[in-house]
C-alpha cells in the first residue's frame, strides 16, 4: 500500500474505494516529522484535502487501536465554511472511517435542529458542521468539547471572508488548549497566520501548491460571444463538449433562476443551487447530479468551494467573478484528483478588458475562441455517434435476428438514418450564433518589431533608418530637407496650408494599425447623422457597436460631416454588420453601403436628443433677468453693470460681445 504509517482499518477502506496514489498533501500530512503536530496546510483546490486531514486526524483519535470505543462527548471537531462542503466532508469521513466503527454528526444551518440535538444527545466521535449552527448548539449546551483532541478548520480563508472570525474565535476558546489544530487553506492571508499564531502551537507548514502556475489538470478557454447572447452561447458551449455533469456559474440568484429556467425549456436537465433555496433542496439538486438524473447545475458562487463531483468535467462561467480567488475555485470544481476538466470563460465584448484582467491576476494563459456555431457542433454529434460502444459491441444471436427483420423492404441506408434520428431526438437544438469572424488583433500574434521592419521594403526600411535630416523626398529631388525638432517649430506659409490639409485627410487616421503592418481592407458605410444634428464621434462609436453588434476593434476611421457621417468597418465583419443594422430593433438613423448605397436601415427622424440647442438670443423687449430693479420689482432703467448687453441684431443672434458695448458708451 502506497500510502505511509496508515491505519489498517482506514487503509482496507482506501483500497475498497481504489484510490491507488496519494496525492502529495496526503504524503506531506503522514510524514512522521508532523504527526500529531498542529498543521497549516495551503494545498491546490482538489488536491484531496479531506482525505488528508482524515487520515491525520486517525493517529489521534485512533492511537493503535482499529475501531473506536462508545461514542459520548465528540473527540474532534470539524468546521466548513458552508453547508455543502460540511455535508460533503461527513460523507467522505463515513467511507473513510467505516470500519472503525466511527460515529459521524453533522451540524449545518438550515437542518433540522432537534434532529441535530438529538444525534449530539446520542453521542458522536465526530462533528463537523458550520460555524454559526455549532456555535447555536454550544451556547445552548448541546455540544460539549471538553474532551475534544483535534479541531480542523477547512477552506479558513474562505471562513474570514464570509465574516465568521467570531464564530471561529468563540468554537476555538471553548475546546481545550491541548487540542490539536489542522488549519486547510487555499491561500494563506496575514489574517490567516494571524488566527495561526493565537491558535495553533509550534505549527508545521505545509505548501504543496505551485506558485505562479496554473492547474495542469484544468484547461481555460475564453470564449468570445456577442451582445444579448449569453444563454445562447452557454446553450452550444453545453452541447459542444456533451459532459456528463457540467456547472454553469451565474453572478446573482435572478440569473441562476433565469438560466435553469432558459436550460431546462431547451432540453436540459438542469438543475438550481442558490442561497435562497433550502437545504434540503440544494441537497437535492447535488443528489440529481451526482446519481445522473441531472446533467447540468446552475448556481451561484455558494457552489465554487468545497464540492467535488467525480463526474463534473465542464465548468462555465456565464457571469465572470469578481476576483481571481473565485475563478481559480470556481474552476477548481473540475480537474479533481487527476481528472482532466475545461473551464469557459463567456466574454462578451464589453467584458474583454475585465477578463483579461482576471486571467492576468491569476497567472492563467486561456485560449482565446469564438463561441461554436451549429456546424461545428454538428461535426462534434458526428464523431461521438460515430464511437458510439454500442456500435463495436459483439451482437447476440437475437440481435442479429432482429436486424434481419429490420432489413426486411429496408436499405441499409434507411436504418441507419434511423438509428441517427434515434440518437439526436434527445439532444437539444444548437443556438444560432453570429460568425465573429476573425479574433482581433490581441487574440493573433503580432509580428515582432524586427519582423515588422523586415517586411519593409530595403529602401524604405533603409530610408527610415537614416537621420531625418539626410532623408530624400520621394518625387526625386534630392535636396535634403531640414531637421527641424518639432513639427510646430517648422516655418508655415500660407500657401502651404490647403496641402497640408489634404495630406492630413489623406494620411491613415488609425496609427496602431499602421504600426502593426499592413492595413486591413474596409468597407465604408454612411450615417445620416452630422453636424446639423450635434453628432460627435464619443457617441457615434458607442451608437454603431450597439446597432451593428460590432466591438471598437472592428471600426476604422469616423469621419464627421455636416449633414451625414462615413465611417470603416472591416471587410471581413461588413456583411455581419449589414445584416445586424436591417434586424436592429433600434431608431437611431439611416445607415447605407457606401460602395453600391444600398440602404440597410432607415428611420425618418433622428435621435431626439440629437438635435443641435437653439442658439440664445435675447428679446430686447424684455429686460434681462438679472438686470437691476426698483422697489417694486419692476427694471430700474440704470446701466446692468457687467450684464449690459447691446441689444441691435447682429450675426452671433442679438448677443454681442461685452466689450463692444462698453467700447461705444465711451465714444458715445
Amino acid at each position: 500500500m502506497p500510502f505511509p504509517a496508515v491505519n489498517p482499518a482506514l487503509e482496507r477502506a482506501l483500497v475498497a474505494r481504489a484510490y491507488a496514489e496519494p496525492t502529495p498533501v496526503q504524503l506531506a500530512v503522514l510524514a512522521p516529522e508532523t504527526t500529531g503536530r498542529d498543521l497549516l496546510v495551503s494545498a491546490q483546490t482538489g488536491s484531496g484535502k479531506t482525505v488528508a486531514f482524515g487520515l491525520a486526524l486517525s493517529g489521534t483519535l485512533l492511537g493503535e487501536a482499529e475501531r473506536f470505543e462508545r461514542a459520548a462527548e465528540p473527540l474532534a471537531l470539524i468546521i466548513a465554511p458552508t453547508r455543502e462542503l460540511a455535508i460533503q466532508v461527513q460523507r467522505e469521513l463515513v467511507w473513510l472511517y467505516a470500519e472503525t466503527g466511527a460515529r459521524i454528526a453533522s451540524c449545518v444551518g438550515g437542518m433540522d435542529p432537534r434532529a441535530e440535538r438529538d444525534a449530539l444527545g446520542a453521542g458522536a466521535h465526530i462533528v463537523v458542521g458550520t460555524p454559526g449552527r455549532l456555535r447555536d448548539h454550544i451556547e445552548r449546551g448541546r455540544l460539549v468539547l471538553s474532551k475534544l483532541r483535534a479541531a480542523v478548520l477547512d477552506e479558513a480563508d474562505e471562513m474570514l471572508d464570509l465574516g465568521f472570525r467570531e464564530d471561529l474565535q468563540f468554537i476555538l476558546d471553548a475546546t481545550p488548549s491541548e487540542r490539536q489544530t489542522l488549519m486547510f487553506s487555499a491561500t494563506v492571508p496575514r489574517e490567516i497566520e494571524h488566527l495561526a499564531r493565537t491558535y495553533q502551537r509550534d505549527a508545521v507548514r505545509i505548501a504543496t501548491a505551485i506558485r505562479n502556475e496554473q492547474h495542469g489538470d484544468i484547461e481555460y478557454r475564453a470564449v468570445r460571444t456577442v451582445p444579448n447572447a449569453l444563454e445562447a452561447t452557454v446553450v452550444n458551449l453545453l452541447r459542444f463538449y456533451d459532459a456528463p455533469a457540467a456547472l454553469v456559474f451565474c453572478g446573482t440568484r435572478d440569473g441562476v433562476r433565469r438560466m435553469q429556467s432558459g436550460l431546462f425549456k431547451r432540453g436540459f436537465l438542469a438543475v438550481a443551487l442558490s442561497g435562497e433555496l433550502s437545504q434540503a433542496e440544494r441537497t437535492e439538486a447535488l443528489d440529481q447530479l451526482r446519481n445522473g438524473r441531472a446533467k447540468v447545475l446552475v448556481a451561484t458562487d455558494v457552489a465554487a468551494r468545497g464540492l467535488d463531483l467525480a463526474e463534473l468535467t465542464l465548468v462555465i462561467h456565464a457571469d465572470l467573478p469578481n476576483d481571481r480567488e473565485t475563478l481559480l475555485h470556481r474552476s477548481g470544481r473540475t480537474g479533481r484528483a487527476g481528472r482532466k476538466g475545461i473551464s469557459a470563460l463567456v466574454v462578451p465584448p464589453n467584458r474583454r478588458r475585465r477578463a483579461e484582467e482576471l486571467l492576468g491576476r491569476a497567472r492563467i494563459t486561456a485560449i482565446w475562441e469564438n463561441a461554436p456555431g451549429t456546424k461545428e457542433i454538428a461535426a462534434k454529434d458526428r464523431e461521438r455517434l460515430a464511437a458510439l460502444p454500442i456500435l463495436d459491441e459483439l451482437a447476440t444471436a437475437e440481435d442479429l435476428e432482429w436486424g434481419r427483420e429490420l432489413l426486411e423492404g429496408r436499405t441499409p441506408e434507411q436504418v441507419a438514418a434511423a438509428l441517427v434520428r434515434m440518437y439526436r431526438l434527445g439532444q437539444p437544438v444548437a443556438e444560432g450564433l453570429k460568425d465573429l469572424g476573425r479574433p482581433p488583433l490581441a487574440d493573433r500574434a503580432r509580428p515582432s518589431q524586427g519582423e515588422r521592419r523586415g517586411s519593409q521594403a530595403p529602401e524604405a526600411r533603409a530610408s527610415r533608418d537614416r537621420p531625418f535630416a539626410t532623408r530624400t523626398r520621394q518625387s526625386g529631388d534630392t535636396a535634403p530637407e531640414p531637421a527641424y525638432r518639432s513639427r510646430e517649430n517648422a516655418p508655415r506659409s500660407d500657401s502651404d496650408r490647403p496641402r497640408r490639409r489634404e495630406e492630413n485627410d489623406a494620411r491613415p487616421t488609425r496609427s496602431k494599425e499602421r504600426d502593426a503592418g499592413p492595413r486591413d481592407e474596409t468597407v465604408w458605410f454612411g450615417l445620416d447623422i452630422g453636424r446639423d444634428k450635434n453628432a460627435d464621434v464619443r457617441w457615434l462609436l458607442p451608437l454603431i457597436c450597439r446597432v451593428g453588434d460590432v466591438t471598437k476593434r472592428e471600426i476604422g476611421a469616423i469621419k464627421v460631416g455636416d449633414k451625414e457621417s462615413r465611417f470603416e468597418i472591416h471587410a471581413e465583419h461588413a456583411d455581419n454588420f449589414a445584416n445586424a443594422v436591417k434586424n436592429s430593433k433600434n431608431k437611431e438613423g439611416s445607415i447605407w453601403r457606401i460602395e453600391d448605397e444600398d440602404v440597410v436601415q432607415h428611420t425618418p427622424s433622428p435621435r431626439p436628443h440629437a438635435e443641435r440647442p437653439r442658439e440664445k438670443s435675447y428679446d430686447t423687449a424684455k429686460p434681462h433677468p438679472r438686470a437691476p430693479r426698483d422697489d417694486r420689482g419692476k427694471p430700474s432703467g440704470k446701466p446692468a453693470g457687467k450684464y449690459a448687453r447691446d441689444r441691435r441684431s447682429d450675426s452671433s443672434g442679438g448677443n454681442a460681445p461685452l466689450k463692444r458695448s462698453w467700447k461705444e458708451k465711451r465714444q458715445s
